[in-house]
């Protein structure tokens, strides 16, 4: 497999560039655009993801850029665990819930997935 040019030819950081639009649609809500501190943590940890994946892509070892990786999974499961507190204080509709979970999780499957594609690049 070849090596990326850049972070933008990955598909998981694709994938969480339009994960990323869609929170960002959602939260312009009525419903949602009262709750600041939740809404900014979900900003946060939702714009942590790419954030993490171009950061360590820039970094000069497979090492550091495995570490970044991790972080940006770590942010997918920040995410993950706000829509959770969400749904759980009815703030997000059943469907729109469920669609963005199953989105999260598909974006930390695919993390994991390039993290051990890196680990054995590098061995």
């Amino acid at each position: 497999m070849e090596r990326f040019k850049t972070f933008e030819d990955l598909e998981v950081y694709k994938k969480s560039i339009s994960f990323t639009v869609q929170i960002y649609e959602i939260l312009k809500s009525d419903k949602l655009s009262k709750e600041f501190s939740l809404n900014d943590q979900l900003k946060r940890a939702t714009l942590s993801i790419t954030n993490n994946i171009a950061e360590g892509f820039e970094r000069d070892t497979d090492k550091e850029y495995i570490r970044f990786l991790y972080f940006s999974k770590a942010s997918a499961g920040e995410v993950r665990n706000i829509l959770n507190v969400m749904m759980e204080i009815n703030l997000l509709d059943e469907k729109i819930y469920f669609e963005l979970r199953r989105l999260i999780i598909e974006i930390s499957k695919q993390l994991s997935n390039y993290i051990q594609f890196i680990r054995k690049r590098a061995s």
